[in-house]
């Protein structure tokens, strides 16, 4: 039987990396790789078995190739610390490692938010690849947004990995400011030109998107808000980008 190496990065997740580690119980190897929690994270995970590392924080592709590197196992699973592996979706995973056709698998991601599940709004299934060959996939080494790029054929699994994206408005405008930060910190490192008019231009747009096009109005009312997390998202991301370009002329 393939042995399974669980990775999880964690910063300040003490709220949610207890229930995370009882979700992967079934791996072979539970590795936490912690990049400076204030809070008792590491007690947490070293409670439930897991291998606790700590890692200075340098970005989530960063972060995530480095735990990585320290898996044993034949296949590698990556799961966030607000996310949750159910029993259908363990079993597929352990049918999966079997399957000698495949040396990566991507599932749905169903996400929470303000105690709703979405099935809209850009959302849902937002298939995400977290299961691969160790050797045969990385992280990209983006400060926010990372993924897995496999080498190799990529099949899907049908069963979803739950996502608590958002349990509190409240918690997702403190990570508005964190991730629109790192937004504008990977635009300008890449040499995007942006202008104040970009920003509401693209924000707009964001609504639009989530909210029309991709039908987040059959999510009620939470589909209204999340339309404008994720319009504002796109709109703080510009115009940081666009005041900290302007600031170095």
């Amino acid at each position: 039987m393939p042995r399974l190496s669980v990775i999880i990065i964690t910063r300040n997740e003490a709220a949610n990396i207890a229930d995370c580690l009882d979700s992967v119980a079934f791996a072979d190897e539970r590795i936490v790789v912690d990049g400076g929690s204030e809070d008792d994270t590491v007690q947490i995970a070293n409670s439930k078995g897991a291998r606790v590392l700590s890692h200075p924080w340098q970005g989530f592709g960063v972060q995530k190739n480095f735990a990585l590197a320290q898996a044993t196992g034949d296949w590698v699973f990556s799961i966030d610390a607000d996310e949750r592996v159910g029993p259908a979706l363990a079993a597929a995973i352990e049918k999966a490692m079997n399957d000698r056709q495949y040396d990566g698998f991507e599932m749905p991601r169903r996400s929470i938010f303000c105690g709703r599940a979405m099935r809209f709004s850009g959302w849902y299934p937002d298939r995400v690849l977290r299961l691969f060959r160790r050797g045969r996939g990385n992280f990209t080494d983006d400060i926010v947004h990372e993924r897995v790029v496999c080498d190799g054929k990529v099949g899907r699994l049908s069963e979803p990995l739950t996502h608590r994206a958002v349990l509190k408005l409240e918690d997702a405008l403190v990570r508005l400011d964190r991730y629109s930060t790192a937004s504008a910190e990977m635009k300008l490192a890449a040499g995007r030109r942006v202008s104040f008019m970009t920003g509401i231009g693209h924000g707009l747009f964001a609504f639009f998107k989530a909210y029309v096009l991709r039908a987040g109005f059959l999510d009620g009312r939470e589909g209204f808000l999340l339309a404008v997390l994720i319009a504002e998202h796109s709109y703080y991301g510009y115009m940081k980008a666009w005041l900290r370009s302007r600031d170095r002329k």
